[in-house]
């Protein structure tokens, strides 16, 4: 299993469907690969 960072703060308060966005277009990986994929918020 590989883990990415997306390293950019992300609204948390997004749905599914917007953290499988980012997965998919801005780490350009497939979000269903059965790899973990980490955002962090500002706080961090």
């Amino acid at each position: 299993v590989r883990v990415h960072l997306y390293g950019r703060p992300v609204d948390m308060r997004k749905s599914f469907d917007g953290l499988y966005a980012l997965a998919r277009h801005g780490v350009g990986q497939d979000p269903l690969s059965g790899h973990l994929f980490v955002f962090i918020n500002r706080k961090r």
